[in-house]
This record gives structure tokens, sequence and C-alpha cells, in this order.
């Protein structure tokens, strides 16, 4: 492989890691939105995303032999992934958080493994009534894009990147398009709508914001809702990504978006976004390190695959932690006594 082979090899990788790192950031989105309200880690949301993707592939089974217009399957899809996992996100905080909240931190946090082992087996329970256990995501009919014909391929993208022989899936073009949605609009809702100040005043300073006369409860409340609704939304574009959700799909891009959160500064929002890309760029590139190896006629790196991807994901989140504790884009707080 030559260097003018290796290089669209190499920005097609990267753009597929991109891709990635879009899905990973909604997720991650998701942990900061209540770590920043209630420094709780919620392990429970990787199987509020998976509720996402179990409800988005049941309307798309239920709508695809319909004539309905692709684009308003997809949309129906994430609305009900949305309902669903933000009311099960509610609910999660309502009876294993809100009663724990004045304990110490070790027993919430015991509590959210608790609530996410329950929960992964109840996804389980459900579909294997029906005799389903690996789900099969199936792009909804009558799909096209500006740059994608009705087919599964992308041609055209090749030539709006530059033609330099990038092609992309339909599906990878519509998981960017609607994270760049989803991103945009919780930005504009957290810095620029009086929810969003009230969120930030709750973040800040619970028992001040309560005596100011905000409802902390209830902004807390809809602080899960927001996050489960990022989950559904996660949950449907992982489905799309990846083709097959099953009960325990939430794992992996569960810990790995924990990742991007830490890795982008836990709270904040630019951070998770910054993590999930860059986590999702780096899994990429180590999975075709064995490629690589091969077209540099470096022999040792053969021995490297996909499989070492989460290892080096962590691998920079540990020296990310050793040499900036906050994280990419995090602050440091400093507690007056």
């Amino acid at each position: 492989m030559d260097f003018a082979t290796l290089a669209p090899f190499l920005v097609g990788v990267v753009v597929s890691g991109l891709v990635l790192g879009f899905v990973y950031a909604i997720i991650a989105l998701g942990y900061t939105m209540v770590y920043g309200v209630l420094q709780l880690i919620n392990f429970a949301h990787s199987e509020v995303f998976v509720t996402g993707a179990v409800v988005g592939f049941e309307i798309f089974r239920v709508l695809n032999g319909s004539e309905m217009n692709g684009y308003l399957k997809l949309l129906i899809a994430l609305i009900a992934a949305m309902v669903a996992s933000g009311l099960l996100n509610i609910l999660i905080e309502r009876l294993a958080y809100r009663p724990l909240r004045n304990a110490p931190r070790l027993v919430p946090l015991i509590t959210a493994i608790g609530v996410s082992l329950i929960l992964q087996d109840v996804i389980r329970i459900i579909e294997g009534f029906q005799g389903r256990f690996d789900l099969t995501y199936q792009l909804p009919t009558g799909f096209s894009t500006p740059f994608c014909g009705p087919d599964s391929t992308c041609p055209g993208v090749g030539k709006f990147l530059g033609t330099i022989g990038i092609s992309l899936q339909v599906k990878e073009v519509i998981v960017v398009i609607v994270a760049l949605l989803s991103l945009a609009a919780l930005n504009y809702l957290v810095n620029f709508t009086k929810l969003g100040r009230a969120i930030r005043a709750v973040a800040q300073d619970r028992v001040t914001s309560g005596l100011m006369g905000i409802d902390a409860n209830g902004i807390i409340s809809l602080t899960f809702l927001i996050g489960g609704a990022l989950g559904g939304i996660s949950g449907v574009l992982f489905g799309l990504k990846f083709g097959t959700v099953n009960a325990y799909s939430g794992f992996d891009p569960g810990i790995i978006a924990f990742t991007a959160a830490v890795l982008g500064g836990i709270g904040s929002i630019p951070g998770a976004v910054l993590g999930g890309l860059v986590l999702g760029v780096i899994q990429n590139l180590i999975g075709v390190t064995n490629i690589l190896g091969g077209a540099l006629n470096i022999a040792n790196l053969g021995v490297i695959d996909s499989s070492y991807q989460r290892i080096g994901a962590f691998l920079v989140l540990v020296l990310i932690l050793i040499f900036k504790p906050t994280g990419l884009l995090g602050r440091s707080n400093v507690e007056k006594v």
C-alpha cells in the first residue's frame, strides 16, 4: 500500500471514527448532565440507552412495511425512544436516587450499578418473551440525503469530501446529522433558556437555588428527563450504526462514553463531545493498526487488531488523568470553608 492509497484510507478511518465519536458523545452527554447537577455517576444510563435502542427497533419493525416517508419513520422512532428513555430515567431518579440523595456518595453509586443490572435482565426478559434476543436494525425504506441515493451507500459523499475516494453509508450520514442537531438543541437549551439557567443554578448550589425560588427536585427530574432523552437518541443512532442490539449492548459503549465524559472533563458539555470524538477516532485507528503495520512494513504492529481498541481508549484516559486530572476541558472546583 503506497502513500497515494494510504492517505485516503487513513482519512476514511478518521471520518468513520468521527461518526462513531458522535454516538459516544451523545451517550456521554447523558452522564454529564446528571453528574453536573447531582455529582452522581449514573451507571444505569447504559441500560437507558439500550431501552431507546429497543424502542427504536420496535418502531422500525412496525413501520418498515408501510409506505411512510423514511424521514418520518426515523422521526417517530427517535421521539418514541426519547420519551421511553426519558421517562425511565425519571423513574430511576425518583425510586432509586432521590431517597439516597443525602447518603454517602458510595451508596447511590452502588445503587446505580444495581439498577443497571436489573434493567439488563428486564430488557432480556421482555424481548425473550417474544423470542428475540439480538435485534437487527434495518434502515427505514424510502431514505435519501443530498449526498446519498435511496440505496445503502453514499458515493456522492466521496466527491463532496474532495474526490479522495471516501464512501459513507447513508446511515452514517444520518447519525452525524441527528447528532449535530441534538448537540445544537442541547447547547441552546442549557445556555440560552430559562430552564437552562435553572439547571445551571441547581448544579452550582442546590440549596441556594431553592432559596431563590427554584424547584430543585423538579429541575433534577427534568435533567434526568433530558439525559434519558439523549440516551434514547443515542440508542437509535447506535442501532443504525452497528445494526444489532441486545440487552447487554449498553455495557461497552456505556463504559467508553463514560470514559469520554471523564476524558473531556466530567460535567462539561463541550468536554463530553470532544472526548467522544477523540475516543471514536482513537478506537478506529487502533482497529486498523495491523493494516498500517503491513503497509509500513512494521511487523510488530501486525499483532494489534480491533480487539485492542478498548485498551487504547483507557490508556489515553489514564494518561490524561495523570497529567490533567480535570480532563481536557474540565475546571478545578475550589470549595471555600
